[in-house]
């Protein structure tokens, strides 16, 4: 159950914490959840690790599909997020439900959408972890996902902008320590930024300001533009990932591991269910 607290008609909303639906008070819901027959959200499992603490798993979601219930998700991260813009139209978006696994079914703690078709690249269109399960690394595991899709499907990619100050400080984070994490473990003694957006999914754009960001990216007469990434950079980045390992108290989810990854591109699944259908045309 998550409880809103907001100045109007009701003193606070509570939601069904599987189908999302959302009443005014208690005894709604408890009536609600003697019939609900849900226990995780309505689409395909991608994702599912066991963590630090806490098991996950990861739904994806057709707006199209499951319209009341992307619209629930939109109205919820709209109590959190005041950037956010309210559609009801949500046929045109993906959604990637993050999950707590509990002996009771799936239950929700964060979110990311994703345009079907995005003109510009982008993967990721809105990002929302639920108050109460801040602080967990749910955050940068909705964004590292983002970028893990955005390999399998062959591309760069970035958030929609404008991002919030918030968004921006989460995502300035997650890039630092990929391309710390990536520069510090690479064996090749040269890497281009190329090939920099190839192996992170990153666009162009956004490695060239992380690297300024992080001040390695240099240029001089000779060289030209050249990374130079100090040792202690690497060992504070180093020794912050092992503090986090090491505290075993915490509930604490590591970014997505691309080979517990169970997923197929949206545009690729429709073009196989065209082909298919243009087959069992033929053959009448």
């Amino acid at each position: 159950m998550i409880k809103i607290r907001r100045n109007n008609r009701y003193n606070k909303l509570v939601f069904c914490e599987f189908c999302l639906d959302f009443f005014g008070n208690q005894s709604e819901l408890d009536r609600h959840s003697r019939k609900c027959t849900w226990t995780h959200p309505p689409g395909n499992e991608i994702y599912r690790s066991d963590e630090t603490n806490i098991s996950v798993a990861m739904f994806e979601v057709d707006g199209k599909k499951e319209e009341k219930y992307a619209q629930n998700i939109c109205y919820i991260a709209k109590l959190f997020l005041e950037h956010k813009t309210l559609s009801f139209n949500t046929h045109p978006f993906l959604f990637y439900i993050l999950c707590e696994i509990t002996p009771r079914g799936c239950v929700m703690v964060g979110y990311f959408s994703k345009e079907k078709y995005s003109e510009f690249n982008f993967n990721l269109a809105c990002i929302c972890t639920l108050p109460c399960h801040q602080k967990k690394g749910f955050g940068k595991f909705l964004i590292s996902m983002s970028y893990e899709l955005s390999k399998i499907e062959g591309k760069s990619g970035s958030p929609e902008t404008p991002i919030s100050d918030l968004g921006q400080k989460a995502y300035n984070s997650y890039w630092q320590a990929k391309l710390i994490e990536v520069l510090s473990q690479s064996k090749q003694e040269q890497l281009s930024l190329k090939e920099l957006c190839k192996i992170t999914s990153m666009t162009l754009e956004n490695v060239t300001q992380t690297l300024k960001d992080l001040d390695v990216l240099h240029y001089d007469n000779r060289e030209g533009h050249h990374i130079a990434i100090p040792e202690s950079l690497i060992k504070r980045y180093q020794e912050k990932r092992k503090k986090l390992e090491e505290n075993r108290g915490r509930v604490y989810v590591r970014p997505a591991d691309p080979n517990k990854i169970r997923w197929y591109p949206f545009h690729a699944l429709e073009m196989n269910k065209q082909a298919r259908k243009k087959a069992e045309d033929q053959k009448l």
